[in-house]
């Protein structure tokens, strides 16, 4: 049995991390439990919204993420028949954040620039190699039972922040349900290194079409000229070995922006999407947080970026707990915050946007370009959209809930 700490973390994500680093910095003592043996390689998450950048500042991430991350203060909602619909320019609400725009940045890259910060932190340390399998709590402690290379292992501490994604060995531990349900198409996700700025994609752009609608994000890769991530539905008779293949993957390509000759695959996945959200975000000494307790489809970019809201606000209010400064009823608060709005802002305008992307007769189609076109037609409209889409008015919700 090891030494008692204040707090244990599961997973090394960006959230995970994030938590521990943000307890770090006030004195608490973290530990993270991360089952894989090294920082993991997503390739999903990877567009940071205003507010996100503002949370991740303080701690010096977003200087780090500037570096090699591109701004797109653009980004559209096109047709593939009728072209461009409406262009977006989140410099309209600059008076609103120092970061009018959002930051494309792979989430493989983002891990390891907070685990850098992680590392110089005396309070701090991550064990890699140490699965979850249990956990146990009284009124006073958790015990988390992990499996290592040297064997089973437990560990005490005083609460327990479940950040260990999806299939949370945490959330199913206390016995938390995710509810909601699961698309029956699967995204595939395909890269290349051709420019589609040359027709006039801005790099970030959703395509709306009623059989193969797209998103498309550009990201850094290796360096210029980057790589063109979209993303594309796979329809539930279409095997994986069909959707991956070299001819499937090409087609899409062509059907998206026809080129000459074939275009160069930098890599390709394929994966489920869900929309979910936990019963509970907190059972006794234990929380939840990211993927442990939200789902949703990447339109938008609200997935990580919410985890990383969480992150920010448990940290604000468990530091205190931690210290003696505050009761756990600032716990109550966090899961009444972050819960409401992964509700009424995650999932609403995530679900929202899928549909307006999918949607299958004119008539639909015609009625969600006319609402579109209606919400950029004058300032305070665009106002009021902008707000939505950088998470900026969900935030002033969670800030508003007692």
């Amino acid at each position: 049995m090891t030494a008692k700490q204040k707090v244990i973390v599961a997973g090394a994500g960006p959230v995970g991390l994030l938590t521990a680093l943000a307890l770090a910095r006030q004195d608490i003592e973290v530990t993270v439990l991360e089952a894989e043996p090294g920082l993991t390689v997503d390739l999903r998450a990877g567009s940071f919204h205003p507010p996100t950048l503002e949370m991740m500042a303080p701690y010096g991430i977003t200087d780090e993420m500037h570096r090699t991350g591109i701004r797109v203060p653009h980004w559209q909602i096109r047709d593939r028949k009728q072209g461009l619909i409406v262009e977006w320019d989140i410099g309209e609400i600059a008076d609103l954040t120092p970061y009018p725009y959002r930051l494309h940045l792979e989430q493989h890259k983002l891990t390891p620039i907070i685990d850098s910060f992680v590392k110089k932190e005396p309070n701090a340390r991550v064990r890699y190699s140490h699965e979850v399998t249990g956990v146990e709590q009284t009124g006073d402690k958790v015990i988390v039972t992990a499996k290592t290379p040297g064997g089973e292992d437990r560990f005490e501490a005083d609460w327990l922040v479940g950040c260990d994604g999806g299939k949370s060995a945490v959330r199913k531990a206390i016995g938390v349900e995710l509810e909601g349900f699961t698309w029956p198409e699967r995204f595939v996700v395909i890269s290349s290194t051709v420019d589609l700025a040359q027709t006039g994609f801005t790099p970030n752009a959703y395509v709306a079409d009623p059989k193969e609608w797209c998103a498309i994000f550009k990201m850094p890769g290796d360096g210029p000229p980057g790589l063109w991530r979209a993303a594309f539905p796979a329809q539930p008779e279409e095997s994986d070995e069909e959707t991956l293949s070299e001819a499937r993957v090409e087609e899409r390509m062509q059907g998206l922006q026809a080129i000459p000759g074939r275009y160069p695959i930098s890599y390709k996945s394929i994966y489920k999407v869900h929309q979910r959200v936990a019963k509970r975000f907190r059972v006794g000494r234990v929380i939840l947080a990211g993927d442990a307790c939200h789902l949703n489809n990447p339109i938008g970019g609200f997935g990580l970026n919410g985890g990383i809201h969480d992150a920010i606000t448990l940290a604000g209010k468990l530091g205190p707990v931690c210290r003696g400064e505050g009761d756990d009823s600032m716990i109550d608060h966090y899961e009444r915050q972050r819960r409401t709005v992964n509700i009424e802002y995650v999932q609403e305008h995530s679900i929202r946007n899928l549909k307006r992307l999918i949607a299958k007769t004119d008539e639909e189609r015609e009625k969600n370009f006319a609402e579109l076109r209606k919400a950029a037609s004058t300032p305070e409209s665009r106002r009021q959209f902008l707000l939505v889409s950088t998470m900026i008015a969900s935030v002033q919700r969670a800030n508003a809930i007692e």
